[in-house]
């Protein structure tokens, strides 16, 4: 278990490392916000940053979820189970 975790942590942030660039405009809104940068209106410079928030943001609420999820109900190791050494009786 703890190998498939390490193995995890090093694909995660090799993820994180080599991303490239994303666009999250549509090709209506590219060529919108293009425009606008191209007339002198400067609103269209942060339209991508914005969508990328925007998508970010869902999926940072759901880590900081499953984050608390984990901590509250991991299994503890103080628990210890009383197993009597009897043979079962199956019949």
């Amino acid at each position: 278990m703890k190998k498939l975790r390490i193995l995890a942590g090093i694909i995660f942030i090799s993820c994180l490392i080599y991303a490239g660039d994303a666009s999250a405009q549509c090709a209506m809104c590219t060529a919108n916000a293009e425009n606008s940068v191209q007339n002198g209106n400067t609103e269209g410079k942060g339209l991508n940053d914005g969508i990328l928030y925007l998508l970010a943001a869902p999926y940072i609420a759901m880590a900081g979820i499953g984050f608390l999820w984990y901590k509250k109900y991991r299994r503890k190791d103080d628990v210890q189970l009383h197993i009597k050494d009897e043979k079962i009786n199956l019949n």
